[in-house]
């Protein structure tokens, strides 16, 4: 069940949730959001952004602009994805996202089994927990899932237009059989990701 994660964690007055959208897919951005929701904040259809409808996440993060304290959304692209891999560069986002809070917070909320400061060159400012499924679990996380889940998806639509017959529109970068038979026809584009195995495999047999 989900609850304000000032019930939970009341010694902290301005808590900060961290998410992030798209470590799976084989092209575009890995996107982080992080959030300071009021202890007030109420909306009933909040919750982990894959359980909810595209139009459901839409509205909300909308309403989440509008209501929270404040919020942050950083992206890291393919290129230094392949350099640094997916998880290190996860962290970057979450990093940036936190540091680019205009609003102290106090504690530091993360989705998933890590903190960003288990890279090597990252040492958060406040304290911090890890919280495995923390987006189903309090609103602050599930509010920066929304976030970081529908501004990439705007982004791949976007991309959409400028790489076209990849259905990133649909797909929005992950590796369904559609896509990557795509994938197979057309060769790699700009923003795929190269260390990923379908597309270094493609990458391969052309050469």
């Amino acid at each position: 069940m989900i609850v304000s994660e000032y019930k939970k964690f009341s010694n902290y007055k301005s808590i900060i949730g961290v998410d992030e959208a798209g470590r799976g897919p084989i092209a575009g951005p890995v996107v982080a959001a992080a959030v300071i929701l009021p202890d007030s904040f109420l909306i009933p259809e909040l919750d982990d952004s894959k359980k909810l409808s595209v139009k459901i996440r839409e509205k909300l993060y909308e309403l989440i602009k509008e209501k929270s304290v404040d919020y942050s959304i950083f992206s890291v692209g393919p290129t230094i994805i392949d350099k640094i891999n997916i998880l290190q560069a996860t962290f970057r986002a979450m990093d940036n996202a936190i540091n680019d809070l205009n609003h102290p917070g106090d504690f530091i909320l993360v989705d998933g089994s890590y903190l960003p400061s288990k890279a090597p060159d990252i040492e958060l400012k406040l304290p911090a927990k890890p919280i495995i499924k923390g987006d189903e679990k309090y609103f602050c996380v599930a509010a920066a899932s929304i976030l970081a889940k529908v501004y990439r998806d705007n982004l791949m639509k976007n991309y959409a237009l400028k790489y076209q017959g990849y259905g990133f529109e649909s797909n929005k970068g992950y590796p369904t059989i559609k896509h990557k038979n795509n994938l197979k026809k057309l060769g790699p584009s700009a923003i795929h990701r190269r260390s990923y195995k379908p597309v270094r495999e493609i990458i391969g047999k052309n050469n």
